[in-house]
């Protein structure tokens, strides 16, 4: 009952709100205040405040709650689990015949036969002077300030 008359007050107030907003022209604002306003009267008068009232002092609903927490901690780690090993049974054993596949015959079926034409790169450069001890010091004063 008490629920009943807070939630009509409530209601009321915000209706007074958004008259009053709607009074300074500012009709879209007011019109979301009252939409705010009557979700209160909707509740009490669909039955929605009584079944929370019930609901929250009941021990079997909270048990119930308890249940479905429960079973959606089931559902959730089996899932993580599932993806770490990789899908279900059927996908991992799918897996394992295509990569048992692929050791036996290593060069896909449909592969083209390699090109011995001339390649169009220009021939690579040789490599230049290997470079002298002086310049990787720094680098040596950095591993050696991190203690590697």
């Amino acid at each position: 009952m008490i629920a009943e008359t807070v939630c009509s007050a409530l209601a009321a107030a915000g209706l007074g709100v958004a008259a009053i907003t709607a009074y300074r022209k500012r009709f879209l604002a007011a019109a979301r205040v009252a939409g705010y306003a009557l979700v209160p009267l909707g509740l009490v008068m669909t039955g929605v405040v009584d079944w929370l009232a019930d609901t929250a002092l009941s021990p079997t609903a909270w048990a119930g709650f308890a249940v479905l927490g429960v079973s959606w901690l089931l559902f959730a780690s089996t899932r993580v689990v599932e993806r770490r090993r990789g899908g279900t049974r059927k996908d991992r054993k799918e897996r394992r015949a295509a990569e048992a596949a692929a050791q036996r015959d290593p060069v896909a079926p449909t592969a083209s036969a390699p090109s011995l034409g001339q390649g169009r790169r220009p021939a690579a450069k040789p490599a230049s002077a290997p470079r002298s001890e002086d310049d990787f010091s720094d680098i040596e004063a950095i591993l050696k300030k991190h203690g590697i």
